[in-house]
């Protein structure tokens, strides 16, 4: 544990920016996974929904440097195709 009161606030303010990263790379992880299930089961209405909340979580995460913004956009590329081929 850091003695200098500047080095505890940045622990601090390092601790807070992980648990928001972290849930925001979550939520992003959880829409993506529903919208393959969604796919898998060919519900092509319900997959039309859930993909466009994953493309937002998606474009949230790549907005705050979680992910790169061109591993975002694979990611929706993907997803559309698997969708578009329903």
């Amino acid at each position: 544990m850091p003695n200098i009161k500047s080095a505890i606030k940045r622990v601090k303010t390092n601790q807070a920016n992980n648990a928001q990263n972290t849930a925001v790379k979550s939520t992003m992880r959880t829409a993506v996974k529903k919208a393959e299930a969604a796919i898998t089961v060919n519900d092509s209405t319900a997959a039309k929904e859930v993909f466009a909340d994953a493309v937002s979580k998606l474009d949230k995460a790549a907005s705050k440097g979680l992910i790169h913004k061109n591993a975002a956009a694979r990611k929706k590329s993907r997803l559309a195709k698997k969708i578009n081929s329903l």
